[in-house]
Order: structure tokens, then C-alpha cells, then sequence
């Protein structure tokens, strides 16, 4: 058995229960190199075969797998954040079909709510986002030209973006080419929840110099709304004493 483990944004005690328990139990285990909080793979047991996808290829991965397989062993592949967010698991799993190797999935925290967590914000205030979209620039995987991220950057919704940190310039111009204004607020967290996490707000023009300044090329997430300031927006109707609900009648005041 195959179980797909969401590691969390970082910090080691984001992982869910279940996850950790499945780590405990795990006689194998296949982790996505840096990106995974070593301190993650304490949970396994003595017992357990450790593997570094980092210098894997897929064949390697899916050979690693159909052994366990075999050998009647159970296997973790734990993978960053949230695996259903980026993590390259659905070319493993038509694999694993044509294998006939059963597998589970088991969420994680992904690196946008590890980030909100550590800025403390919301992503839907009213009045001003209802919406979060979760999305990347082009590199080495393509993005659909519908995907683009001037067409989202129209929708004036909050945004996280992966994997783009080294393309920071050419992501403030078609950020703005779509429709942000220059001084939208935006934010840069590096390495969301672990113990070197920066996070640094800055505008939608700033993003590049912001980085530079910090030094930071990598393993970043950048962030893009007006939610950032938590200003101007409007309370949730949910907890207006003059709105009903199955379980609180309206209060008159």
C-alpha cells in the first residue's frame, strides 16, 4: 500500500495526526528531498528505509514503490505542502494503476495558509476579495495560455504564487499589465512556517527589489491583494444580529 502524505508548509508540528501516524507506521518511506522539514522523518521508526526523491527519477520512485509493494511493505510517499497543490502525484498514481498498486492520499497544510497563518490575514474579507486564486509562472512545466497570469491578475482577487521567485520582475509587470495598480499590496514569505521564515509586505512594484534586498532567490511564495491590509472591508454577515440562522434567531438592537 501506497499512502501520498502532505507534509505541512514547513514547521514540523503542521503535519496533520493522521499523516504522522502513517509516518510512524510507514516501512518505507520516499520524501521530496529539501523541501520536506527533516525533523519530520523522527517519526519514522528505526526500522524504516528512507529514500530521497531529490536524486530520483520517477522509474526510480515507481521501482522504490512496486518493491514495497512486493515485499508486502507499507509506504509513505511524503511529499511538500499539500501534495494535490504541485505535487507532480497524478503521474504516480496512473502508474500505480497500471501496477495495480492501491493507494491513499492524506492532505497537508500548502505553503499559501502557512503564509496567511504567519501574517495573520484573511484571504475573503468582504468588500473586498471573495475569492483566492492559487497559481504559478511559466518555467519549466507550461502554464495554459487561459492561465495566464495577466487574465487572473484582472479578476482583482487575492492571489498566492508558487514557484516564481526567480522571475519577480517579469511577474510585477504582467501583474500590473493585468490590472493591478503599481501600489497593490503584496508580500513575499520565504520558507513559510519553518524556523528561518521571513516574510516581508512590499507592493506588486516592489516584489523584485524586496528580494534583493533580502537576499531571497528561492523557496518563496508571493502574495497579492488588497486583504493584505485588512482595511476598508466589511463584517461578516454570518455573525449580524439582524441575520437568522439554524441555530441563532436575529436580535433586534
Amino acid at each position: 500500500m501506497v499512502y501520498f502524505v502532505g507534509a505541512g508548509t514547513g514547521a514540523a508540528d503542521l503535519i496533520t495526526v493522521r499523516g504522522m501516524r502513517l509516518l510512524e507506521q510507514a516501512d518505507v518511506i520516499i520524501y521530496a528531498g529539501s523541501l520536506v522539514n527533516p525533523e519530520l522523518l523522527a517519526y519514522a521508526k528505526k526500522e524504516c528505509e528512507i529514500f530521497n526523491s531529490a536524486t530520483m527519477t520517477l522509474s526510480e520512485v515507481l521501482a522504490v514503490m512496486q518493491q514495497s509493494q512486493e515485499a508486502e511493505k507499507m509506504l509513505v510517499r511524503l511529499h511538500t505542502g499539500d501534495p494535490s497543490i504541485y505535487g507532480a502525484i497524478r503521474e504516480q498514481m496512473d502508474e500505480l494503476d497500471r501496477l495495480g498498486i492501491p493507494y491513499e492520499s492524506c492532505p497537508g497544510v500548502s505553503a499559501c495558509f502557512g503564509a496567511a497563518a504567519s501574517l495573520n490575514i484573511e484571504y475573503t474579507l468582504p468588500g473586498i476579495s471573495q475569492s483566492l486564486i492559487i497559481t504559478r509562472m511559466e518555467g519549466k512545466t507550461k502554464v495554459p495560455t487561459k492561465e495566464s497570469i495577466e487574465s487572473f491578475a484582472a479578476h482583482q482577487a487575492s492571489m498566492a504564487i508558487y514557484l516564481s521567485t526567480g522571475m519577480l520582475e517579469e511577474l510585477s509587470q504582467r501583474l500590473i499589465a493585468g490590472g493591478y495598480e503599481k501600489h497593490t499590496p503584496a508580500a513575499l514569505v520565504y520558507k513559510a512556517t519553518w524556523k528561518d521564515e521571513e516574510a516581508y509586505l512590499c507592493t506588486v512594484e516592489t516584489l523584485a527589489a524586496t528580494a534583493k534586498e533580502h537576499g531571497i532567490t528561492k523557496t518563496a511564495l508571493v502574495l497579492v491583494g488588497d486583504v493584505l491590509t485588512h482595511q476598508h472591508y466589511q463584517k461578516s454577515r454570518l455573525y449580524a444580529p439582524d441575520f437568522s440562522t439554524e441555530f441563532r434567531q436575529a436580535k433586534e438592537e
